[in-house]
C-alpha cells in the first residue's frame, strides 16, 4: 500500500518536474483521483503556491505561454495577478492543460493569500478545498500543519449544524458541505451526489486527517462514541457550555456576527450564524472566482469548461 502512495505521489508530481516553474506549496485533487480508472475527458486538479505570484506567472508565461488564454498572454503577467487578486480570490486557474497523455488544471495563489484562508477562512475558497483529503506533494512553508487549525474549525463548525446523534459519515458529510453551501455551481453545474462521491471515496482519508479533533472533543466530554448500525456514531453535549467552546474555536469572520447573542438561545442560534456566514461567504467567493475564471479563459474555454460541468451534473440527475 505504501508503495502504491509513493507511486502515486511520483506520477501526480510530473508536471513539478518536467512542466512548470519550482513552487513552495501543491495538493492534488479533484474526483478524478477518487477513481482508479478515470475516464479519458477527466483532469488532475493542482493547487500551488508561489512566494511572488507576479515572478512566477512572469516564468510560466516564458515556458508555457500557451497555458494561458491568447488575450491574456498578450496583456501579461500583470494583468494575471491582477485579475486573480481584484476580481477573483487570490487564485488564478489554467484549465485544460495537456502534459503527456493526461490533462490538467492547476491554480496559482500567493502564499501568503493561502495562510491567511487557511487560518482565518477570508476567502473560504481553498481552506475549504484542505478541509477535504488531497495529495500534498510539496510543503516548503508547512501548510499541513497550519492546515490543522482549519481543521477544527471545520469540526467545530460541523458539529454546530449536526443534531444531537450522527454517524462519523454525517459528520464527513457535514465536513463536506461546508464549501459548497451557496455556491452557485451547485445550482446548476455541479454533480448533485458530489458530496457522497468524496466522502464515500475518501472515507479512510477523511479518519485520518480528523481523528485528532474528534479525540480532543471527546477527552473533553463534548463527543460521546456510540453505535448506529454497523458505522461508528456519535453523542454531543448541545449544552451552552459545549455550544460555547464550538463557537469561539471558529474564525473571527464568524463569531462577530454573533457577538455573544446565542448564549441564551444555545446550539440552534450558533448553527443559524454559522450557516448564514458561510453561504453568504461562499456565495460571493463562488461568484468573484466565476467571473475571474471567464475573464481569464475567454469564451471559448470557459464555454467548453462550463458544457463538461453541466453535463456532469445533468447526467447524476438523470441517472438517479
Amino acid at each position: 500500500m505504501e508503495t502504491a502512495s509513493v507511486a502515486r505521489a511520483l506520477e501526480l508530481s510530473g508536471p513539478l518536474r518536467d512542466l512548470l516553474p519550482p513552487v513552495d506549496f501543491c495538493c492534488a485533487y479533484g474526483s478524478t483521483l477518487l477513481h482508479a480508472r478515470p475516464d479519458g475527458t477527466s483532469m488532475v486538479d493542482y493547487i500551488l503556491g508561489v512566494n511572488d505570484p507576479l515572478q512566477w506567472h512572469s516564468e510560466n508565461m516564458e515556458r508555457n505561454p500557451s497555458h494561458y488564454s491568447s488575450w491574456m498572454a498578450r496583456l501579461g503577467p500583470d494583468a494575471v495577478t491582477w485579475l486573480a487578486d481584484r476580481v477573483g480570490v487570490g487564485v488564478y486557474f489554467n484549465p485544460f492543460v495537456e502534459w503527456r497523455d493526461k490533462r490538467i488544471k492547476y491554480g496559482v495563489v500567493g502564499m501568503r493569500d493561502l495562510a491567511m484562508d487557511v487560518l482565518g477562512w477570508d476567502r473560504f475558497y481553498l481552506s475549504g478545498r484542505l478541509q477535504k483529503p488531497v495529495h500534498v506533494l510539496v510543503d516548503n512553508s508547512d501548510i499541513r500543519k497550519v492546515n490543522t487549525v482549519n481543521l477544527k474549525m471545520a469540526t467545530s463548525a460541523s458539529l454546530l449544524l449536526l443534531p444531537e446523534e450522527f454517524t462519523e459519515y454525517d459528520l464527513y458529510a457535514q465536513i463536506c458541505s461546508l464549501s459548497y453551501m451557496g455556491d452557485l455551481r451547485m445550482l446548476f453545474a455541479e454533480d448533485k451526489d458530489k458530496v457522497k462521491k468524496i466522502v464515500e471515496g475518501s472515507f479512510q482519508p477523511f479518519q485520518l486527517m480528523y481523528r485528532p479533533m474528534l479525540q480532543q472533543y471527546i477527552s473533553e466530554g463534548i463527543l460521546k462514541i456510540s453505535t448506529h448500525g454497523q458505522r461508528k456514531a456519535f453523542k454531543q453535549d448541545c449544552g451552552v457550555s459545549a455550544t460555547n467552546e464550538l463557537f469561539s474555536s471558529l474564525p473571527w469572520t464568524i463569531q462577530r456576527k454573533m457577538q455573544g447573542r446565542f448564549a441564551s438561545d444555545g446550539q440552534d442560534m450558533a448553527a443559524t450564524c454559522v450557516r448564514k456566514s458561510l453561504r453568504r461567504q461562499v456565495m460571493v467567493s463562488s461568484a468573484r472566482q466565476a467571473v475571474s475564471g471567464l475573464l481569464a479563459s475567454g469564451g471559448v474555454v470557459a464555454a467548453r469548461y462550463l458544457g463538461k460541468k453541466i453535463a456532469k451534473a445533468w447526467n447524476s440527475r438523470i441517472n438517479t
